[in-house]
């Protein structure tokens, strides 16, 4: 949009509209200012249309709303999907314990900590990231404490 703005383009190709906006008032303000601005909007499905004229302007309204409904009905079925899944007992999510990558590679982290090395070090080296590193460590920690 900035782009646009700066006159740095003269079209934007999308390959379709309904995935342009986040709502039919979205899509219109950005459709209403790429053309103050000088900018076409042209669709890969060939749809290129003048806000100036009416046909334009109704083609941009049903495109804009056709995207909103679109999207409500995903937002739908994703909820109505993960609501089934509850129901049947399926747990979401990550579970607790589930820490396969790390739990395998401990005993290569705490060896390497009593080497001496650094949390970074061992992190680049075991292809982990530090804050991994440094929650194994903690773990061993707090299980020899108790």
């Amino acid at each position: 949009m900035a782009w646009a703005q700066n006159r740095g383009i003269d079209a934007i190709l999308v390959t379709e509209m309904t995935r342009w906006g986040r709502s039919t008032i979205d899509l219109i303000e950005t459709l209403q200012s790429l053309h103050s601005w000088g900018v076409s909007l042209i669709a890969q499905t060939g749809f290129q249309f003048d806000l100036n004229t009416p046909q334009g302007r109704l083609i941009a309204h049903l495109m804009a709303s056709l995207a909103e409904f679109e999207r409500d009905l995903v937002r739908e079925r994703v909820r109505s999907g993960l609501a089934q899944a509850k129901a049947r007992g399926q747990k979401l999510g990550r579970q607790p314990g589930q820490r396969v990558k790390s739990d395998k590679l401990a005993p290569k982290v705490l060896k390497m900590v009593e080497q001496g090395y650094s949390y970074r070090k061992i992190a680049s080296t075991l292809h982990l990231s530090k804050t991994t590193v440094n929650d194994i460590v903690k773990r061993h920690r707090q299980s020899k404490a108790q």
